[in-house]
């Protein structure tokens, strides 16, 4: 197989944990027969430092030519200042739109080897296998109008939230054909007791729903969904939201496994998938060789997986994941900041050497 990936290495410790996964690539491609063409482009604060702009042309013409997309990360103090129109998230935003991706896949497994890494009881993390899938291409991060004004109060700002019913009805449908592939249950998170657009959002579910029987739906407000991802989170099968509650939901579930380094996450829709770590830019440790590339590792798996229907070659990257945890093998966020810890290239060097010897045939799932 022969497949061209755009890689974005954006900001802060992007280029880092992109450099290590398209090393990855390379050895994964030598191990299974398959060659990965890469080719680069600039998005966020970089982009805006060399071309002006957040997400320059060139760099959508280069992700629509190719399969999939792979994005470090954007973002970072220096830009802060910038007009909305030059901010790196700008970017970020502009490239989910244009390539149409409107399902966002968290997966969040707590590996067993680092359960004593979270904040949680070990009790409590046991049998954590969720996913959660945000809505990406609507509500208040793209709705119209918004802004601010001089009001005779002072200053006034709107927002706005809002869905179509196409919108919705697609996010759910994914949603549960995901389910269907798990444990068959689907946990729709809403705010339907004060908002309209939640009001909707569940009609739509419970008509979704009648479509798989097979599949088991249940409602949930989200500040309940809040407390229950870190009280009984093992409950959740595959959790479905809007994009405002699923930003913040995905970030909290994303801390049960101890740090925010092990996540990865999947963009998916009509066109090239988006993959990218959820860990952000971390610009206070970029550059120090100290970013965990685990949660991008992870990232191209996604990619295997979803992009390329490569099950096996996902698998190995997953198993080889878990195989150096077992090893006793970590990054400085897994330490807590405390030596001995591999650096971000030592690290991404133990997964690699993983998959090609092979080592990583004899792991055991995540508990």
């Amino acid at each position: 197989m022969e497949k061209r990936i755009c890689v974005l290495p954006g900001d802060g410790i992007g280029p880092e944990v992109t450099a290590e996964a398209v090393k990855l690539l390379e050895d994964v491609g030598r191990r299974f027969g398959h060659r990965f063409d890469v080719v680069y482009g600039d998005v966020g604060g970089s982009a805006v430092d060399e071309h002006g702009t957040p997400l320059p042309a060139e760099t959508l013409a280069a992700c629509d030519t190719s399969d999939a997309v792979l994005l470090g990360a954007v973002g970072g103090p220096k830009w802060d200042r910038e007009p909305v129109e030059r901010r790196p998230e700008t970017g970020l935003l502009g490239l989910r739109k244009h390539l149409g991706v409107y399902a966002n896949l968290r997966p969040v497994k707590v590996f067993a080897e680092l359960a004593n890494a979270s904040t949680l009881k070990p009790e409590v993390l046991a049998g954590i296998d969720l996913v959660i899938v945000r809505e990406l291409t609507g509500g208040l991060y793209f709705g119209q109008p918004r802004g601010r004004q001089v009001g005779p109060d002072g200053v006034e700002v709107v927002d706005t939230l809002k869905y179509t019913e196409h919108e919705i009805e697609r996010i759910l449908v994914t949603a549960f054909e995901i389910a269907r592939l798990r444990r068959k249950a689907v946990t729709s998170v809403d705010k339907a007791n004060v908002l309209e657009s939640s009001r909707l959002w569940r009609e739509i579910a419970e008509r979704v729903a009648d479509r798989y029987p097979d599949v088991k739906l249940h409602h949930v407000l989200v500040d309940n969904a809040a407390m229950q991802l870190v009280k009984k989170p093992a409950q959740f099968d595959v959790i479905v939201t809007e994009n405002l509650f699923g930003d913040i939901l995905s970030d909290e579930a994303a801390m049960l496994t101890g740090s925010i380094g092990m996540l990865p996450s999947a963009s998916l829709g009509a066109g090239p998938g988006l993959y990218e770590p959820v860990h952000g830019s971390a610009p206070d440790i970029a550059g120090k060789g100290l970013a965990n590339p685990l949660a991008t590792f992870l990232s191209v798996a996604l990619m295997l997986r979803h992009s390329f229907g490569l099950q096996q070659e996902a698998d190995a990257v997953e198993k080889a994941v878990e195989w150096v945890l077992r090893q006793g093998w970590r990054t400085a966020d897994l330490t807590g900041g405390q030596p001995p810890y591999l650096t971000t290239t030592e690290m991404g060097d133990r997964v690699r050497d993983a998959i090609l010897t092979g080592e990583y045939e004899d792991a055991k799932d995540a508990v």
